[in-house]
């Protein structure tokens, strides 16, 4: 069972995200890599959260990545989801259960024009409104409690508020 927690902002949030960036640019293909972003709800200071660091990369060519991305962040302890339906992106785990630990970071990668890449007007929405941010976590806070072992249900039940703000930040 993966299970929904929101907890209240950390502060060391953006240091967890810039030590792991780190440890990624270290074995990422420079070359490759055009882009490396701290999103979702922890890169949203004052925002509560699921205290998972989510790191969104993007790379000049997806099926490059795909082939070589897997092995090397496997050596991060990073666990690649392979079933992913979103064919437009890379989805890797760290932390994965039922393997005992808690997740603690999550790395997305796709190109510039994909649209998980564009979520990046999101972050950047909610940080310059934090009326908006508030209004984002009180949200998520609700629906934590009503989809507490599911986060399926959790993330679907955001996606009208989240397309909602996409508007107002494009």
């Amino acid at each position: 069972m993966d299970e929904v927690e929101i907890v209240d902002y950390d502060p060391r949030w953006p240091l967890l995200f810039e030590e792991e960036a780190k440890r990624l640019r270290a074995v990422l293909d420079p070359s490759l890599v055009v882009g490396l972003e701290h999103f979702g709800s922890t890169a949203i200071p004052g925002l509560s959260a699921k205290p998972i660091i989510d790191i969104l990369i993007a790379v000049r060519s997806l099926a490059v990545a795909q082939a070589t991305f897997v092995d090397v962040l496997r050596k991060l302890d990073y666990v690649y989801w392979a079933d992913n339906p979103k064919k437009d992106r890379l989805f890797f785990v760290k932390g994965m259960p039922p393997f005992g630990s808690k997740r603690s970071h999550h790395v997305h990668v796709t190109e510039p024009d994909g649209e998980v890449w564009r979520r990046l007007a999101f972050r950047d929405y909610l940080r310059a409104h934090p009326e908006e941010a508030a209004t984002y976590e009180r949200l998520k806070r609700r629906l934590a409690n009503e989809h507490p072992s599911d986060r399926e249900a959790y993330t679907d039940a955001k996606s009208a508020y989240v397309e909602g703000v996409m508007r107002k930040a494009i």
